[in-house]
């Protein structure tokens, strides 16, 4: 695993009250990808808001009292974008072997990528995906779609 953060999921009950706050300090929505989800680009790292409840679903929390992921409705998730398929199996088991707990295996997205979801030893949320869409640039930084 690179040292990287590619995408802050940051959960929200109100979308639309979320991306206004955001758009007014600065920030510029992403217009390709907007269906139920919300993208900025922001240097070399992408913010990604999305409804509280969807991210709970895909991290397949969803009402699981598990003590070890913390809430089953998260605030939050980071993102680890990787260059290949592959490389989603390959951190998930690195994650489990210092000892984290694979939420999610990894597995088809329903956006055309592969994914799935650890948590760390504080309970805190990882997502790794390869998505093809989300260039990684040699230095580690992701890009949205243009």
């Amino acid at each position: 695993m690179e040292p990287r953060i590619s995408i802050v999921t940051l959960g929200v009950e109100d979308l639309d009250r979320a991306v206004r706050f955001y758009e007014a300090m600065g920030l510029k929505r992403n217009q390709r990808v907007t269906d139920g989800v919300a993208f900025f680009q922001m240097g070399g790292t992408i913010l990604a808001l999305w409804f509280r409840e969807e991210l709970a679903k895909d991290a397949g929390l969803d009402g699981l009292p598990l003590a070890n992921v913390g809430t089953a409705r998260p605030a939050s998730a980071l993102a680890y974008n990787t260059r290949s398929d592959d490389e989603v199996g390959a951190v998930l088991e690195r994650a489990k072997a210092a000892g984290g707990a694979i939420v999610k295996p990894a597995q088809k997205a329903f956006w055309g990528g592969w994914y799935g979801y650890f948590a760390d030893t504080e309970g805190n949320l990882w997502e790794v995906a390869h998505n093809p869409d989300f260039p990684i640039d040699a230095e580690g930084n992701i890009s949205l779609p243009v």
